[in-house]
């Protein structure tokens, strides 16, 4: 028995050589030259499991290609053609090539309501992320009774329907009867008594801004404020020990390790402004004289209101491109920083 047990610890203990050092084994054995262990060969995976994750993906992949690949294909076929109501009727294929492209690019309309919608997004955007951040960082400082109700108001916000929540802005500045007209008259501004909030383009888009910032602002505090509970208080406090005040703290601690949060909500927001529809049109329909129209009120206008389909499609399409260059851009951004990191 003895015997026995000398032998197998001799088969499986390794053996030193000169100096203590494990000696090198020929071969293919568990141990390599240096007497290091080689790692455990990966299994190979059977083929069914190499495709599940695209089988997986099948649903979603063939849902987009009915949904959003095909429209999308018949509205290109759509943007080259001459498409109007008599076209339509008598179900005509007029063919025009580029010349919806080349009319739309050589008008000065298109190129005015392009620069307007960009600057009516960067507007948005910018105010958008600035109360949201505080609206967030408040959410962080206050009790939990606070938080609570805050955090709860803010979620009513973000659940409001679009249009029902345009309709009641559109109640609240009527100038007969909006509540906005009365509390500035009872403030001593009687002039604002029956003052037409959508009758210049200023003061139109002063309450479209209103509408999407206040229905965006939810979205951006809620997520700041979830973000920032993943951010250790050991960097917190180190900081306060150095002497650091409130803004310090949020550019050395708070804002570098959020930073990609901020890249990606300002990415969003920045679509979603871009692409809002249901507020600016149900507000005033893009009004007064199409002052406030934006790209995508621009092509439902000349799509549908004056029936021109082909024209319609061509701007859409022109505002996809803009999105997509855009994306172009955020996507440039974030692998530079995944670089940097």
């Amino acid at each position: 028995m003895a015997v026995q047990l000398d032998d197998a610890v001799d088969d499986t203990a390794p053996r030193t050589g000169k100096g203590g050092a494990p000696p090198t084994r020929r071969g293919g054995g568990r141990w390599g030259r240096r007497g290091a262990p080689r790692p455990p060969a990966r299994p190979t995976p059977h083929p069914s499991a190499r495709r599940a994750p695209y089988l997986l993906l099948l649903p979603a992949l063939l849902a987009t290609a009915v949904f959003l690949g095909w429209p999308m294909v018949r509205n290109l076929l759509l943007s080259f053609q001459n498409l109007n109501m008599k076209e339509l009727i008598q179900h005509l294929t007029d063919w025009r090539g580029t010349g919806n492209y080349q009319e739309i690019l050589g008008s000065e309309q298109f190129w005015r309501v392009t620069l307007r919608t960009l600057v009516f997004t960067a507007v948005n955007v910018v105010l958008i992320m600035l109360l949201g951040v505080l609206i967030g960082l408040l959410l962080a400082r206050l009790g939990k009774k606070m938080r609570l109700t805050l955090a709860l108001a803010l979620v009513l916000a973000w659940a409001m329907p679009v249009i029902a929540a345009t309709t009641v802005f559109q109640w609240l500045f009527d100038s007969r009867y909006g509540v906005v007209n009365w509390l500035l008259d009872r403030a001593g501004w009687h002039a604002m008594a029956h003052y037409d909030w959508v009758g210049t383009q200023l003061s139109t888009f002063f309450v479209i801004t209103v509408l999407i910032v206040w229905q965006s602002l939810p979205f951006v505090a809620l997520n700041l404020y979830a973000a920032t509970t993943t951010i250790p208080r050991e960097l917190y406090e180190a900081a306060r020990m150095d002497g650091a005040g409130t803004w310090k703290v949020f550019t050395s601690v708070t804002f570098p390790f959020l930073k990609p949060f901020f890249l990606a909500t300002t990415f969003l927001e920045i679509i979603w402004v871009f692409k809002a529809f249901p507020q600016i049109f149900a507000i005033n329909e893009g009004g007064p004289d199409r002052l406030t129209e934006t790209l995508p009120i621009y092509a439902f206008t000349e799509g549908v209101g004056n029936l021109h389909f082909g024209m319609g499609a061509a701007i859409s399409l022109l505002t996809i491109v803009v999105l997509l260059a855009m994306t172009a851009y955020y996507l440039r951004l974030t692998l530079k920083q995944e670089e940097e990191l």
